[in-house]
């Protein structure tokens, strides 16, 4: 039996939105079609329209338990990403993170912050095998960030200025990227 073009057309279409309805299967296409969109590497803020910020006293927890107050990363290079384990387009560019992690990690304050309960954190980043930390906010976090979605990301330099501000996804382990943090780290 031969279909029709219309007829084939209105299956696929069917068979589409099946797919996005049922949630065991939404998930991983949102996933993936947010991968396609996170090729792109995030903006870079010119010098002249850099906004600093201040370091407000702000409490996080790390996964294992340590305390972080986030005005003791002044002077510092800071990756910050406001992220959750059920978000599409922050698994999507977590591999990226993690990648610029393992090249960085020693130089630059990784920040991932995630309101969820810190055994589902620490579950999804066992069983990707990511390398990355994650911290609990046990304070508001300051006005200088306007975090209205996740992911929200802010690559700040030495002097506190936002150097990078992206909403959703990106490719963070791009050559233009780790160029920029190398030229950050020597400022």
């Amino acid at each position: 039996m031969k279909l029709s073009k219309t007829k084939r057309n209105n299956l696929i279409f069917i068979v589409v939105i099946a797919l996005l309805v049922f949630p065991q299967t939404r998930k991983p296409i949102q996933v993936a079609l947010h991968k396609g969109l996170a090729l792109f590497g995030p903006s870079i803020a010119s010098e002249t329209n850099r906004v600093s910020i201040s370091y407000q006293d702000w409490q996080l927890q790390d996964l294992d338990g340590n305390k972080l107050n986030f005005k003791d990363l002044k002077g510092k290079v800071v990756f910050l990403n406001f992220w959750a384990t059920w978000c599409p387009p922050c698994i999507a560019e977590m591999k990226s993170i993690d990648q610029l992690y393992a090249t960085f990690n020693d130089d630059v304050a990784f920040i991932l912050v995630s309101g969820e309960n810190p055994k589902v954190v620490q579950k999804f980043l066992d069983k990707k095998e990511y390398g990355l930390r994650s911290y609990t906010p046990q304070s508001k976090y300051p006005s200088d960030f306007k975090v209205k979605s996740i992911p929200r990301t802010y690559v700040i330099n030495k002097k506190g200025e936002i150097v990078i501000d992206k909403g959703g996804a990106a490719n963070w382990n791009s050559e233009k990227l780790n160029t920029l943090i190398t030229e950050l780290l020597a400022e």
